[in-house]
């Protein structure tokens, strides 16, 4: 890798894609191949039903979010939009708890596949662009990483500690008993 890739890595920080599962897939397959008796059959001019598992194959290949640290990439079957967070007013949540980018004119804007069980990633990624209203993530989880891209040692402490509960001096090994 020269110096100019990994500059472009060094500053992406965090991301999060968050799509359909690849096992959908498997589901498509199949559907693939209950079609093919039919379209291949006896009856002719049937072979129009692979468009159905054709499209949903399209469809989970592209419906997507990826938020990182410039913003949020809203990809769609048709479509491709990309978000900076300066551009985001807030995020609202639909009745089906689906997450909608409110923009600052008061448009709103799908989120594929964004969950609100999602907002506490959302916080970490955006690195304190969009506040977690969880309550889940603290203000020093969702601090700025360091200019060379790693977490601070505090940082990646108190995550340690969130997600476990237990700090990383506790989770190591017990030492041998010399007595024994």
């Amino acid at each position: 890798m020269d110096g100019k890739e990994q500059d472009q890595t060094v500053d992406e920080g965090r991301k999060a894609v968050f799509k359909i599962p690849s096992t959908a897939y498997l589901a498509i397959g199949l559907l693939t191949v209950c079609v093919t008796p039919i379209a291949l059959g006896e009856i002719g001019g049937l072979q129009w039903l692979y468009v159905f598992p054709l499209g949903l194959f399209v469809f989970v290949a592209r419906w997507r979010t990826v938020a990182t640290r410039r913003g949020l990439a809203v990809r769609t079957v048709f479509g491709h939009r990309d978000l900076p967070w300066s551009a985001l007013k807030g995020l609202a949540i639909t009745g089906k708890s689906r997450v909608r980018a409110v923009l600052q004119d008061d448009t709103q804007v799908a989120l594929p596949t964004v969950r609100t069980r999602h907002l506490p990633v959302l916080a970490l990624v955006s690195e304190g662009a969009v506040q977690d209203p969880s309550g889940v993530l603290g203000d020093e989880d969702v601090r700025t990483a360091n200019p060379d891209g790693t977490a601070s040692a505090a940082s990646a402490a108190s995550a340690a500690e969130t997600t476990t509960g237990t700090t990383p001096a506790e989770t190591s090994e017990p030492e041998a008993d010399p007595g024994k």
